[in-house]
């Protein structure tokens, strides 16, 4: 056995340890997580989600030591390829793959640590902190892109939603309780990092965003990052958008109500298979069918 797969095996047994300690019950095919995530558009709510991470400097700095996205288009789809099919196995994965998924992710955190500069703050992927702050950039974008692109969710289910992602605390091995459970606990996370001094746009953060937002030969696929870089400018909090300096002229603010309603109309008329992520309809065709000592149980 490698050590690689040694510390892939520790992270498994790891994760499914604190699965059973815990009192989480994962959310199945009635879920809102399902409603939102089966959807492939929202994924475009991640370049906002990444570029509000991207103002927290250690963020930035682990992205900048430690991340490959950067280089070429191809990279940066091959890098996007396999954080979609993580984040698919964690919501739509029977037991095993969602534990594979997770501890696949706690072993590449056990690299990503260093310092925010030289002599600076330290840094790891296992910050909970940190952990709360990425958390907690996905858990308010991916909903505001349902709600853009797809339609409307009642308070209700973005309190659910928020709830149903708590799930991974004992994944990555955060505390209890330490991940926002409903929307006015996120509202008051987020105000409070936004307002706070925890957040600082540096000339690392935006030549990562750069990257993110303008990758390599990116024009080769214009009208998916025109779309991309549209959505994730327009819905940034102006403050931070600024701090990157990126401009928002009247012009783009047009050019972002053209495409939103250009998509939401498209995806009305689409039917479900070219919406959805096929591990989506597959699930929820089949059902939950995982390890009988931890599926369809509180975890």
């Amino acid at each position: 056995m490698t050590p690689a797969t040694e510390a892939l095996e520790r992270h498994r047994a790891a994760v499914r340890a604190r699965l059973l300690r815990s009192d989480h019950v994962r959310a199945g095919p009635d879920s809102v997580s399902w409603k939102i995530n089966r959807e492939v558009v929202v994924v475009a709510g991640w370049g906002r989600a990444i570029l509000l991470q991207l103002a927290h400097p250690a963020v930035a700095a682990g992205v900048h030591g430690h991340s490959t996205f950067r280089g070429s288009l191809f990279s940066s789809v091959r890098r996007l390829h396999s954080t979609v099919r993580a984040m698919l196995s964690l919501t739509f994965g029977d037991t095993e793959q969602m534990i594979t998924a997770a501890a696949g992710m706690n072993r590449i955190h056990d690299r990503v640590r260093g310092h925010v500069c030289a002599g600076g703050e330290k840094y790891s992927a296992h910050d909970p902190h940190l952990q709360r702050w990425v958390h907690a950039t996905l858990l308010d974008s991916i909903p505001l892109t349902y709600e853009l692109l797809v339609g409307p969710l009642t308070l209700r289910e973005r309190d659910r939603y928020c709830a149903e992602a708590a799930i991974v605390e004992p994944l990555l091995g955060m505390p209890a309780g330490w991940l926002p459970r409903d929307t006015v606990q996120l509202d008051h996370y987020l105000r409070e990092m936004l307002t706070g001094d925890k957040l600082v746009v540096s000339d690392t953060s935006r030549a990562l965003a750069r990257a993110v937002l303008y990758p390599p030969r990116w024009y080769v696929a214009w009208p998916a990052f025109r779309a991309v870089q549209l959505l994730t400018l327009g819905s940034l909090p102006p403050a931070i958008r600024q701090a990157y300096g990126f401009e928002w002229r009247p012009r783009d603010a047009r050019a972002f109500a053209r495409w939103t309603t250009a998509l939401r109309t498209a995806l009305r008329v689409l039917p479900p298979i070219a919406r959805e992520w096929p591990m989506a309809r597959r699930r929820g065709s089949r059902g939950l069918i995982g390890s009988p000592e931890v599926e369809n149980q509180p975890l």
